[in-house]
Protein backbone atom coordinates (compact mmCIF):
# COMPACT_ATOMS: atom_id res chain seq x y z
CA UNK A 1 0.00 0.00 0.00
CA UNK A 2 2.84 2.43 0.86
CA UNK A 3 4.52 1.66 -2.47
CA UNK A 4 1.29 2.61 -4.31
CA UNK A 5 1.03 5.89 -2.39
CA UNK A 6 4.67 6.76 -3.13
CA UNK A 7 4.15 5.86 -6.79
CA UNK A 8 1.04 8.07 -6.99
CA UNK A 9 2.90 10.98 -5.36
CA UNK A 10 5.80 10.52 -7.78
CA UNK A 11 3.45 10.47 -10.79
CA UNK A 12 1.59 13.54 -9.49
CA UNK A 13 4.81 15.50 -8.97
CA UNK A 14 6.17 14.42 -12.37
CA UNK A 15 3.07 15.51 -14.30
CA UNK A 16 2.66 18.76 -12.37
CA UNK A 17 6.16 19.81 -13.42
CA UNK A 18 5.86 18.72 -17.04
CA UNK A 19 4.72 22.04 -18.57
CA UNK A 20 6.80 24.37 -16.44
CA UNK A 21 10.00 25.93 -17.77
CA UNK A 22 12.82 23.72 -16.61
CA UNK A 23 15.65 26.19 -16.15
CA UNK A 24 16.48 29.80 -15.51
CA UNK A 25 16.76 30.68 -19.24
CA UNK A 26 13.29 29.24 -19.92
CA UNK A 27 11.87 31.29 -17.03
CA UNK A 28 13.65 34.43 -18.23
CA UNK A 29 12.49 33.87 -21.83
CA UNK A 30 8.90 33.38 -20.66
CA UNK A 31 9.11 36.61 -18.68
CA UNK A 32 10.67 38.50 -21.62
CA UNK A 33 8.04 37.14 -24.03
CA UNK A 34 5.32 38.35 -21.68
CA UNK A 35 6.95 41.81 -21.55
CA UNK A 36 7.25 41.90 -25.35
CA UNK A 37 3.61 40.81 -25.80
CA UNK A 38 2.47 43.52 -23.41
CA UNK A 39 4.58 46.15 -25.19
CA UNK A 40 3.38 45.17 -28.68
CA UNK A 41 -0.26 45.02 -27.59
CA UNK A 42 0.09 48.50 -26.07
CA UNK A 43 1.79 49.75 -29.25
CA UNK A 44 -1.10 48.60 -31.43
CA UNK A 45 -3.62 50.00 -28.93
CA UNK A 46 -1.83 53.38 -28.96
CA UNK A 47 -2.50 53.68 -32.69
CA UNK A 48 -6.19 52.83 -32.30
CA UNK A 49 -6.50 55.44 -29.54
CA UNK A 50 -4.41 58.04 -31.41
CA UNK A 51 -1.72 58.21 -28.73
CA UNK A 52 1.06 59.51 -30.93
CA UNK A 53 3.78 59.81 -28.28
CA UNK A 54 3.08 56.39 -26.77
CA UNK A 55 3.07 54.81 -30.22
CA UNK A 56 6.40 56.27 -31.27
CA UNK A 57 8.02 55.81 -27.84
CA UNK A 58 7.73 52.07 -28.45
CA UNK A 59 10.00 52.47 -31.48
CA UNK A 60 13.69 53.28 -31.43
CA UNK A 61 14.85 56.54 -32.97
CA UNK A 62 16.48 54.55 -35.78
CA UNK A 63 13.53 52.23 -36.40
CA UNK A 64 12.14 51.37 -39.81
CA UNK A 65 8.48 50.77 -40.67
CA UNK A 66 7.71 48.96 -43.92
CA UNK A 67 4.11 49.30 -45.05
CA UNK A 68 1.99 47.36 -47.50
CA UNK A 69 2.77 49.57 -50.50
CA UNK A 70 6.10 48.82 -52.22
CA UNK A 71 7.10 52.48 -51.78
CA UNK A 72 6.59 52.43 -48.00
CA UNK A 73 9.98 52.00 -46.40
CA UNK A 74 9.86 54.63 -43.68
CA UNK A 75 12.60 55.87 -41.38
CA UNK A 76 11.28 56.69 -37.93
CA UNK A 77 11.42 60.42 -38.69
CA UNK A 78 9.56 60.09 -42.00
CA UNK A 79 7.01 57.67 -40.54
CA UNK A 80 6.24 60.18 -37.80
CA UNK A 81 5.60 62.89 -40.40
CA UNK A 82 3.43 60.56 -42.49
CA UNK A 83 1.46 59.31 -39.45
CA UNK A 84 0.89 62.59 -37.62
CA UNK A 85 -2.23 63.66 -39.59
CA UNK A 86 -3.88 60.28 -38.88
CA UNK A 87 -3.18 60.57 -35.16
CA UNK A 88 -4.40 64.18 -35.19
CA UNK A 89 -7.77 62.96 -36.52
CA UNK A 90 -8.25 60.96 -33.32
CA UNK A 91 -7.67 57.45 -34.66
CA UNK A 92 -4.74 56.24 -36.69
CA UNK A 93 -5.30 52.53 -37.42
CA UNK A 94 -6.69 49.63 -35.49
CA UNK A 95 -4.68 46.42 -35.78
CA UNK A 96 -5.76 43.72 -33.37
CA UNK A 97 -3.26 40.88 -32.87
CA UNK A 98 -4.86 37.44 -33.05
CA UNK A 99 -1.72 35.28 -32.98
CA UNK A 100 1.91 36.04 -32.26
CA UNK A 101 5.19 34.12 -32.13
CA UNK A 102 8.20 35.59 -30.32
CA UNK A 103 11.81 34.43 -30.48
CA UNK A 104 14.63 35.73 -28.27
CA UNK A 105 18.35 35.69 -29.01
CA UNK A 106 20.65 33.61 -26.81
CA UNK A 107 22.11 36.83 -25.38
CA UNK A 108 18.62 38.08 -24.54
CA UNK A 109 19.04 41.55 -26.04
CA UNK A 110 17.33 40.98 -29.41
CA UNK A 111 14.00 39.43 -30.27
CA UNK A 112 12.02 38.91 -33.43
CA UNK A 113 8.38 38.15 -33.90
CA UNK A 114 5.62 37.52 -36.37
CA UNK A 115 1.95 38.17 -35.81
CA UNK A 116 -1.39 37.85 -37.53
CA UNK A 117 -3.55 40.94 -37.27
CA UNK A 118 -7.26 41.63 -37.68
CA UNK A 119 -7.37 44.93 -39.62
CA UNK A 120 -9.62 47.01 -41.86
CA UNK A 121 -7.71 45.38 -44.77
CA UNK A 122 -8.61 41.90 -43.53
CA UNK A 123 -5.99 39.58 -42.08
CA UNK A 124 -2.53 41.10 -42.23
CA UNK A 125 0.85 39.86 -41.07
CA UNK A 126 3.25 41.91 -39.05
CA UNK A 127 6.82 40.96 -38.30
CA UNK A 128 9.57 42.78 -36.58
CA UNK A 129 12.83 43.00 -34.72
CA UNK A 130 13.20 44.38 -31.21
CA UNK A 131 16.22 45.40 -29.18
CA UNK A 132 16.52 45.68 -25.44
CA UNK A 133 18.46 48.63 -24.11
CA UNK A 134 18.59 49.58 -20.44
CA UNK A 135 15.86 47.06 -19.68
CA UNK A 136 13.40 48.41 -22.27
CA UNK A 137 12.28 46.64 -25.45
CA UNK A 138 12.02 48.88 -28.54
CA UNK A 139 10.87 48.15 -32.06
CA UNK A 140 13.78 48.46 -34.50
CA UNK A 141 12.11 47.15 -37.63
CA UNK A 142 8.48 46.39 -38.46
CA UNK A 143 6.98 44.99 -41.64
CA UNK A 144 3.24 45.04 -42.34
CA UNK A 145 1.95 42.87 -45.17
CA UNK A 146 -1.42 41.95 -46.55
CA UNK A 147 -2.03 38.21 -46.66
CA UNK A 148 -3.13 36.68 -49.94
CA UNK A 149 -4.65 33.21 -50.18
CA UNK A 150 -2.51 31.07 -52.49
CA UNK A 151 -5.46 30.36 -54.76
CA UNK A 152 -5.87 34.12 -55.37
CA UNK A 153 -2.26 35.03 -56.10
CA UNK A 154 -2.73 34.97 -59.90
CA UNK A 155 -5.49 37.59 -59.64
CA UNK A 156 -3.34 39.78 -57.39
CA UNK A 157 -0.38 39.52 -59.76
CA UNK A 158 -2.61 40.60 -62.65
CA UNK A 159 -4.04 43.48 -60.61
CA UNK A 160 -0.59 44.72 -59.57
CA UNK A 161 1.19 44.11 -62.88
CA UNK A 162 1.00 47.65 -64.29
CA UNK A 163 1.86 49.45 -61.03
CA UNK A 164 4.63 46.97 -60.21
CA UNK A 165 6.12 47.54 -63.66
CA UNK A 166 6.12 51.33 -63.19
CA UNK A 167 7.55 51.02 -59.68
CA UNK A 168 10.33 48.64 -60.78
CA UNK A 169 11.28 50.82 -63.76
CA UNK A 170 11.77 53.78 -61.40
CA UNK A 171 13.99 51.70 -59.12
CA UNK A 172 16.15 50.44 -61.99
CA UNK A 173 17.02 53.93 -63.23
Amino acid sequence: MIKKIVLLIFIGVFFSCENKPSNTKDLKDASEKEAINTMLDAWHKSASEAKYDAYFNAMSNTSVFIGTDASENWSNKDFKVFSKPFFDLGKAWDFKPVKRNIYISAEGNFAWFDELLDTWMGVCRGSGVLSKTEGVWKIEHYVLSVTIPNENITEVIATNKEKDSIFLSRLKK
